[in-house]
């Protein structure tokens, strides 16, 4: 059966109840047309980049599925249906990736970094220590009352 990567947003409004439970509605028809769903991962609210009938954030569903097309065709019908979902989009893989997703890398490299911020952990950069006496930089260096003549056109 063709592999396939479907991603939702539902409304903000819904509650995480109410979409985990549409979750539930689309595996169980995906089930039921003989596909399977083989992960299913909800990346929260987030905001989007622009308004969707008059929502500002969504709450956004990946669903990594294993089932025929008429089983895909009849999800989005459902969809397109239900009031709670702004948009929806299918994309046909060679395979599933393993593991977490982008996504939730992302989330828990946000999570590690402010962890790490809270206890003052400065990472891979180590302490900087002492830097000591800077001295004089290779160009020449001359005083403001200098500068000041030169611009005037006088010259020491």
């Amino acid at each position: 059966m063709p592999l396939y990567e479907h991603v939702y947003l539902a409304r903000q409004d819904a509650s995480t109840q109410q979409v985990e439970e549409l979750t539930g509605q689309l595996k169980g028809v995906i089930e039921n047309l003989g596909g399977s769903i083989k992960k299913t991962e909800y990346w929260g609210v987030k905001s989007l980049s622009y308004r969707l009938r008059k929502n500002r954030k969504a709450h956004f569903t990946l669903l990594d599925i294993d089932a025929p097309p008429p089983a895909i065709n009849e999800i989005e019908r459902l969809e397109r249906l239900n009031e709670d979902v702004l948009r929806y989009l299918t994309i046909r893989v060679d395979a599933h990736e393993e593991g977490p997703s982008a996504m939730m890398r992302r989330a828990e490299r946000d999570r590690d970094r402010e962890e790490r911020r809270e206890r003052g952990d400065r990472g891979d950069r180590g302490d900087r220590g002492d830097r000591g006496e800077r001295g004089e930089r290779g160009r020449d260096r001359r005083g403001r009352d200098d500068s000041d003549d030169l611009e005037n056109g006088m010259e020491n």
